[in-house]
């Protein structure tokens, strides 16, 4: 009689690589990279001066906050009742992904993205689809086959951008390629970002160039635009109506396109509070950041299609220099009073728009509306998070918005004659070209079909 307790059926199959802590342990891994560069991404945003760069990266950062979204809910529901994402082993990686932040100049830190940091993700990514188990990996599966699309373009555009800025700037050509191949020399130490845990470098090299992060407090600008501290001389001259109009139109595309500052401030709040509030609010922080950025696309895009040249575009900086030298809630403090403060005007002026028969501004404008909503209550839950946490460094709502008031106001009484002088210039000639192009389209209009 053949006794079965000592045999057992052939139990070797591919789909058995990852156990279940195996599996959780690497996706604990991605998730923390991720977060690394998230953080990052953000805090480099007012340093970047070219304004495709300045607004792809927070659309690149949403991408990457859903990924690691995905991934941390898979580790908890594989380490169920587990809550903890310790770094661990993994933190001779981390540090790494950390340095990122520490790139000597704007270029340096594209071009380590494009690549080391990405192509690194893009690559673990691959050989975790490559090897995963379709029934086990099931329910991350999507998330990491779009998370490889989403690199795969990332990377491309990030490659182009790095070209552009070397081209711009070659001087710094030089200082960025040292800066990643040391990246990369460093990550390879610690046995780069792999499906295996990394190990300590014997002996770690330094990184040429490396800065310890500071936000810039003076926002990097585009000098393709008209650059400007005022944006619309509304704003300093109370003579200057905001209009109706021709006027109207022109003074919400360019405020969208104003809205930068607004992108900058995002990202310097998320980078500013990350440790201090963790996921939820870089997942909200990270989202506000990209809708920020949208709304400047919607005013550029709508300029250029009344066809306004870049030069021709002002683009100002003085709600984000009000903020200059502040604790990192001033900054909190004037997204959140912005987007509250004008919320009701949105609603009218795409009621104006619908009148003026511009769908375009229109549908920017009730689009932007959904989601100051949104922002107005991402302000609310943070601020009191960090109030109730550091009661005797964050004032109060009330108190908050009064100092973001104060700060405003004094920016703008700083504004000199010559100032004045140049944003109503700019303002003057923007709507008599916009004026030209009205009359013309409206003759063009009232034409008859076929006539010349």
């Amino acid at each position: 009689m053949t006794d079965n307790n000592n045999r057992y059926l052939p139990g070797e199959h591919p789909r058995a690589r990852f156990l279940r802590l195996d599996a959780a342990t690497v996706l604990k891994r991605f998730y923390l990279c991720e977060r690394s560069l998230i953080i990052s991404q953000s805090a480099w945003l007012a340093g970047i001066a070219p304004l495709e760069a300045k607004m792809t990266l927070p659309r690149f950062t949403w991408q990457d906050t859903l990924s690691a979204h995905a991934f941390r809910e898979r580790v908890f529901e594989l380490r169920y009742p587990r809550r903890m994402l310790e770094i661990g082993e993994d933190a001779p990686l981390i540090e790494i992904f950390d340095a990122s932040i520490q790139a000597p100049s704007a270029q340096a830190f594209i071009h380590a993205l494009a690549t080391v940091f990405k192509p690194a993700l893009l690559s673990a990514y691959k050989s975790y689809v490559d090897c995963a188990d379709h029934l086990s990996d099931g329910p991350i599966l999507r998330a990491l086959n779009l998370a490889i699309e989403e690199k795969e373009s990332q990377i491309a555009w990030l490659e182009g951008q790095t070209e552009a800025m070397s081209e711009s700037e070659p001087e710094r050509r030089q200082e960025a390629e040292r800066w990643a191949s040391s990246l990369e020399e460093r990550l390879a130490e610690v046995g780069g970002l792999t499906l295996d845990s990394p190990h300590p470098a014997i002996t770690p090299k330094d990184l040429p160039g490396r800065r310890p992060f500071q936000l810039a407090e003076v926002p990097a600008r585009d000098p393709r635009f008209h650059l400007c501290h005022y944006y619309w001389p509304d704003i300093v001259d109370p003579n200057f109506a905001y209009g109706e109009g021709i006027n109207l139109q022109l003074r919400s595309g360019v405020s969208h396109l104003n809205e930068v500052w607004a992108v900058e401030t995002g990202g310097a709040i998320l980078h500013a509070f990350a440790d201090d509030l963790d996921w939820d609010y870089i997942y909200d922080a990270a989202r506000w950041t990209y809708d920020e950025s949208r709304h400047v696309l919607m005013g550029y895009e709508r300029l250029k299609a009344w066809g306004f040249e870049l030069h021709e575009m002002p683009l100002g900086s003085y709600i984000y220099d009000s903020a200059a030298g502040q604790e990192p809630i001033i900054r909190l403090g004037m997204l959140h009073y912005f987007e509250t403060k004008n919320i009701g005007n949105k609603v009218k002026r795409a009621e104006a728009f619908a009148q003026y028969q511009d769908r375009m501004s229109q549908h920017d404008m009730e689009f932007d509306w959904a989601d100051e909503t949104i922002h107005a209550a991402y302000g609310k839950r943070w601020h009191n998070t960090l109030h109730a946490k550091f009661p005797d460094r964050i004032p109060d709502m009330d108190g908050l918005h009064r100092r973001c008031d104060e700060l405003v106001a004094v920016e703008i009484a700083a504004a000199t004659d010559a100032e004045r002088a140049d944003i109503r210039q700019v303002a003057e000639a923007m709507i008599a070209k916009a004026g030209e192009a009205g009359l013309n389209h409206h003759a063009n209009a009232a034409q008859p079909a076929g006539a010349a």
